[in-house]
């Protein structure tokens, strides 16, 4: 989760290895990670295993209410 909640480039797919699983997590317009895939690279460069999906909600000043991230189901 710390490697996530960090800000990254805007708009890009990020790929990186954690604790043996391969991790590849599309930002936002914000640098914020918002889609998550985690699992074994293939060769082919997709990722078999997990998708997870982030919800991040802000008030109108712009201060985060909600940061939740949701299992989506298999990767392939």
């Amino acid at each position: 989760m710390k490697k996530l909640g960090q800000p990254y480039a805007p708009s890009t797919m990020v790929d990186m290895v954690f604790k043996g699983n391969d991790l590849s997590f599309k930002t936002d317009e914000k640098g914020n990670a918002i889609l998550l895939f985690i699992g074994k690279k293939m060769e082919d460069g997709n990722i078999r295993g997990e998708r997870y999906a982030r919800t991040l909600k802000y008030d109108r000043n712009g201060g985060l209410i909600k940061d939740h991230w949701e299992l989506k189901g298999k990767a392939t």
